[in-house]
């Protein structure tokens, strides 16, 4: 049975198991990799979990058994207070296609309308097509905003954004 928790100090060693293994798994996904991840010390993972944890973010790790399958954050856009960002999505290749990705999105969705926020957004990268088109059946649509990945100047990071109700 899948379960979500936040994530908290309590369970930095669940949060980087999974995102250590995210940033394997589809390294052009993210912002970070896994060589900057894996450099980060435990009391690193500690205070970062602690971070997902506050007043304007929230991390959730999907759970099968206790092994971490999972991971799906949200950020309060700084700037204005109507907007989030859903961010660090990922589930592992084995647990595809099983709805966990759903849960973890509409999970982020409920804490963002509980923020009274109205526009959640997402960057997904140029190469991701399985994720844009995940994004898509969750009720997120592609914007005009595209920006150079991070990590590689050849790729494109698309926006996509929800409105909520």
């Amino acid at each position: 049975m899948i379960t979500l928790e936040l994530i908290t100090p309590q369970n930095a060693m669940v949060f980087k198991y999974i995102r250590l293994r995210a940033l394997q798994d589809t390294p052009t996904a993210f912002s970070s990799t896994y060589a900057e991840g894996s450099k980060l010390t435990d009391d690193d993972w500690v205070k970062r979990a602690a971070q997902w944890s506050g007043a304007k973010s929230v991390g959730y790790p999907a759970l099968d058994g206790g092994t971490g399958v999972g991971i799906a954050a949200g950020v309060l856009d700084q700037n204005d207070p109507l907007r989030a960002d859903l961010m660090s999505m990922w589930v592992a290749p084995k647990h595809r296609r099983l709805g966990i990705g759903r849960m973890l999105v509409d999970t982020v969705v409920m804490w963002a309308r509980g923020q009274n926020v109205l526009n959640l957004g997402l960057m997904v990268t140029s190469n991701n097509c399985h994720a844009r088109q995940f994004y898509q059946s969750v009720g997120f649509a592609l914007t005009d905003r595209t920006e150079t990945y991070r990590n590689d100047p050849s790729l494109l990071n698309f926006e996509m954004c929800q409105f909520l109700s």
